[in-house]
C-alpha cells in the first residue's frame, strides 16, 4: 500500500486513519517493512523532515523504493528502473544463450521474443538520462547478436528486419502507445484528464517514441 500526500501533516493524518482501522480489525502494521520517501520539487529539498511514526515506531527515510517491481526515486528519475531492467535482461539472455545454443534459429528467435521483449513498466519511463536508456538498448541488441551468433558490429536494424523481430525502439513505441490507449479508454476521470492534457508527461513520452528522438524526453 502506498500513501501519497502533499505534506507531512497530511501523511500523518492518513497514517492515523490507517492505524485506527488496523486497531479496530485486530491488525498491526510492521514499521520495519515500511519506508518514507520525500519527492524533490525541482531543486527544492527539505533536509530536516519531522519524524513520522507508524504503530509507535519511526519510519526510515529512503531515497528510493521498489513498488510492484518498479523503482520509484526521490528525484523521480527512471534511471534506477531502467538499470533494473537492463540487469534482468542480461540474466535472461545469458540463460538463453547458455541453455539453447544448439537450437535452430527459429527456436532461438521465439525464445528471445518470449523472454527478452517484456521490458516491464517501460511505458512509464518519462524522465531518464540518455546514458541509461542507451545502455539498455545496447544490452538488448547484443543479447540478440550473441543468441544468434551474429558478428558483434553487424547492423542492429538489419538483423531484426531479417528475423522479422521488433527492434528496441519498435518495442518502446508499442508499449507507450498501448499505455496511452488504455489510459484514454479508462472511465477514471483522473486518468482521462492526465491523458488529455497537452503538457502530459505520458503524451510527451508518446511523441518522443513515435515522432521525435528519445533524447527530447530525456534529462
Amino acid at each position: 500500500m502506498v500513501l501519497l500526500c502533499p505534506s507531512i501533516s497530511a501523511l500523518m493524518k492518513l497514517l492515523s486513519i490507517c492505524e485506527s482501522y488496523a486497531e479496530a480489525h485486530g491488525l498491526r502494521y510492521n514499521a520495519k517493512k515500511s519506508e518514507l520517501l520525500v519527492f524533490k520539487a525541482g531543486t527544492k529539498y527539505y533536509p530536516d523532515i519531522p519524524e513520522v511514526t507508524l504503530s509507535g515506531a519511526p519510519l526510515k527515510v529512503v531515497p528510493r523504493f521498489k513498488y510492484l517491481g518498479h523503482w520509484v526515486s526521490e528525484s523521480q528519475s527512471d534511471d534506477w528502473d531502467i538499470e533494473r531492467e537492463r540487469r534482468a535482461l542480461a540474466v535472461r539472455s545469458n540463460m538463453l544463450i547458455r541453455r539453447f545454443a544448439r537450437c535452430t534459429k527459429s527456436v532461438k528467435i521465439t525464445l528471445f521474443r518470449a523472454y527478452c521483449q517484456s521490458f516491464y513498466t517501460c511505458a512509464l519511463w518519462i524522465s531518464f538520462t540518455q546514458k541509461a536508456y542507451n545502455a539498455l538498448r545496447v544490452q538488448y541488441n547484443n543479447a540478440f547478436r550473441m543468441l544468434l551468433g551474429l558478428p558483434r558490429y553487424c547492423s542492429a536494424s538489419g538483423m531484426f528486419a531479417e528475423a522479422h523481430t521488433d527492434g528496441f525502439h519498435a518495442i518502446m513505441r508499442k508499449r507507450v502507445a498501448s499505455l496511452m490507449r488504455r489510459v484514454r479508454a479508462s472511465t477514471n476521470g483522473l486518468l482521462t484528464t492526465i491523458a488529455e492534457r497537452v503538457d502530459s508527461p505520458l503524451l510527451r513520452s508518446l511523441m518522443c517514441a513515435h515522432v521525435m528522438p528519445c533524447k527530447w524526453a530525456a534529462k
